[in-house]
Parts: structure tokens; C-alpha cells; sequence
């Protein structure tokens, strides 16, 4: 994996079509009550993992499901998959976790929906042999062995500050427009961020006037937007720390009489959010390398399965071509710094 960005971002590319097609199979075989998976397994060739997404047919999670793939078939897997459902409800990922303690797969890695609803079904798993990873949104920590986030989630909160403040002149009312209202990401998010708000003096002129919630689907964020600039006339800057959410909004934005004239800015991708960019509707925006989430989770299970690692704090594995990684406080494995796009570098990237 020591490729480029451009190089690793086409190869994510063909990737990401692979994975419609593991999805579609594996749909298939959840509505004919099997999964797949494979027998426990304790030397390595035996291991099966599958992915659980807090929905398919989600750029991100496509991007990220990329990186799982190919970093499980680095790792060793004998078999990988992807299943999940199609809405990001709180309990609709209890099923599929259901499936995969009947099909006995060895690690499961999941992204979940409410940090609480499924821990009844992860517990189970867990009872049946299975390693938990959870991945890009945490459950409750006594439900799985360790967590991989892409940042340190402050940062995240932090940097997203930082460009609005930017973009406003430090001052005048911002909106929030998140995915789910009980994503753990995005809670701990702008927890971090309302926190910042208050205690920070740089941001005293800045006021948080709402949050509301689009459940990354893109016609209700995009009306969310719509709904915020007529509720909020005086709005300067929107925050979107999702990616369907900020794509949705720059597009209502683009082609309305507040193009330039509200600010926005979030996490976002880079193929989505380039045309926005170039039209000037998106100063700048930020994400961190999706790909590697999906990557370094497949390793983490790897090293889970075979006993390398606990998921106690201090335990280090090898995540192939990545390097290294810690397993820090409250088993969480951090991936990267975020990074910034703007309209000098994002030509520079292609996910």
C-alpha cells in the first residue's frame, strides 16, 4: 500500500465497484437466512471477517469498505463481506449481527448506528467466539474489543471550528447539520465543538443557533438546509461533519441566492465536493483518508483473532503497509490526522 494518493485513490476506485457487487450478494444471502462466514479458526488461513456499515450505498462507506477489503485480503482472510442495512436506524444492524453469530465468523467490524442497540446482539457474538472491532462509529465500549477512529476526535471537532471561524470573519450565528441524531461520531463531535464555543475566547462572537438532522440521506439534508437559511436569515456558516450532509447542502447552496453568502464547511469528499469548490460555493473542508479506516480495522481484527492483541491499552500489531499501530486508552486505535481541501490540492486527490 505504499502507492501515491492518486494511485490509492484509483485503486479504491475499482474497489468501491467490487463492493456493490459483495453487497448485493450479501443482501442476497441475508434474505435466504445465511451469511456465509466460515468455522472459528485459530491458525490465521480459517479466519472470516465481515464488515457492517451504518448503511450501504453511502460514498464514504463505499471508500471505506474499500480499504476493509483490501486490507483483510492483505491480512490473510480467508473470506471477507460486506452486509448491512439500508437505513441508519438505531436497530438495523441487529440482524446482520445475528447472521453473522449463527454463520460463526470469526470478526465482525461494525460502525454503529446507536452505541447502544447493538450490544445485546455483539454481546452474543462475542459469547460465540467472534472479535468485535468497531469502526468510524463506536459502540458502547463494553460491547466490543477495540475501536478504530480515524483522529482524534477533539481534532475533528477542532479543525471544523477553525475553517468556519475562518470563513465567517470570527464572528455572527452558525447552524449544525448532522447525520443521525444518535451517531456517536457526530455526537462526540459537536460536543467537543459546543464545548470549544463556550470556553474559548476566539470563538465569543460566534453563536451555535441549531442543530438539526438530515440521517445522511440526501433529500432530507438537503431540505434540512433549505429549512435553516428560512428559519435563520441572518445565518453565516453551516458546519456539516458528514458527508452526505455537506455534499446535499453545498448543492442547495450552489444554485441559491445564499452562494456566497453563507459559508459551509464539514467533512466531505473530495470527488463530491470538487465542483462546489471550482464554483466557489466551498472555500474549504476537511476528512481524513477513508480508505485507511477500512484497512487498519481489518488488520486490528486480524491481530484480535489470532491473540496478538487484547485491545488492552499498550498493545501494538502491524497493520501491513500502514505500519504500527498503539492501541491507546479505552481501546481505541487511532488512524490519522484530518486534512484539509481547499481549491489548491483537491485536484491532488481522487476519492
Amino acid at each position: 500500500m505504499n502507492l501515491s494518493l492518486k494511485q490509492r485513490g484509483r485503486r479504491r476506485l475499482a474497489l468501491a465497484g467490487s463492493i456493490v457487487s459483495i453487497a448485493a450478494l450479501a443482501l442476497a444471502g441475508c434474505a435466504s437466512g445465511g451469511t456465509g462466514g466460515g468455522d472459528a479458526a485459530e491458525g490465521g488461513e480459517d479466519l472470516t471477517i465481515t464488515f457492517i456499515p451504518k448503511q450501504l450505498n453511502n460514498p464514504y462507506t463505499d471508500v471505506v469498505l474499500g480499504g476493509g477489503e483490501e486490507g483483510a485480503s492483505a491480512a490473510g482472510f480467508a473470506s471477507s463481506q460486506v452486509v448491512g442495512p439500508l437505513d441508519a436506524s438505531a436497530s438495523s444492524q441487529v440482524s446482520f449481527i445475528n447472521a453473522e453469530t449463527q454463520a460463526g465468523t470469526n470478526v465482525i467490524v461494525i460502525a454503529a448506528n446507536d452505541p447502544d442497540a447493538v450490544c445485546p446482539a455483539l454481546e452474543e457474538a462475542r459469547s460465540g467466539g467472534a472479535k468485535i472491532v468497531a469502526f468510524d462509529s463506536d459502540t458502547n465500549p463494553d460491547c466490543r474489543d477495540v475501536f478504530v477512529s480515524q483522529v482524534v476526535a477533539k481534532d475533528v471537532a477542532l479543525i471544523q471550528l477553525e475553517l468556519i471561524s475562518e470563513q465567517i470573519g470570527g464572528e455572527g450565528e452558525i447552524a449544525i447539520l448532522s447525520a443521525t441524531a444518535n451517531a456517536t461520531n457526530q455526537n462526540e463531535w459537536i460536543a467537543f465543538m459546543e464545548e470549544e464555543l463556550a470556553s474559548n475566547p476566539d470563538y465569543a462572537d460566534i453563536e451555535l443557533v441549531t442543530k438539526v438532522y438530515g440521517d445522511d440521506d440526501d433529500t432530507k439534508s438537503f431540505q434540512e438546509a433549505q429549512g435553516l437559511m428560512q428559519a435563520y436569515p441572518d445565518l453565516k456558516g453551516i458546519i456539516s461533519p458528514t458527508t452526505v450532509g455537506i455534499a446535499a447542502t453545498a448543492r442547495y447552496l450552489s444554485t441559491s441566492e445564499y452562494k456566497g453568502q453563507v459559508a459551509l464547511t464539514g467533512l466531505g469528499l473530495p470527488n463530491e465536493m470538487r465542483p462546489f469548490v471550482k464554483d466557489g460555493t466551498v472555500t474549504e473542508f476537511a476528512l481524513w483518508d477513508p480508505a485507511q479506516l477500512g484497512y487498519v480495522s481489518a488488520f486490528a481484527g486480524q491481530a484480535l483473532a489470532d491473540g496478538t492483541i487484547t485491545g488492552a491499552e499498550g498493545d501494538t500489531f502491524e497493520a501491513g503497509d500502514l505500519g504500527e499501530r498503539e492501541v491507546g486508552a479505552d481501546g481505541i486505535v487511532i488512524v490519522g490526522p484530518p486534512t484539509v481541501f481547499n481549491a489548491d490540492n483537491i485536484d491532488d486527490y481522487d476519492f
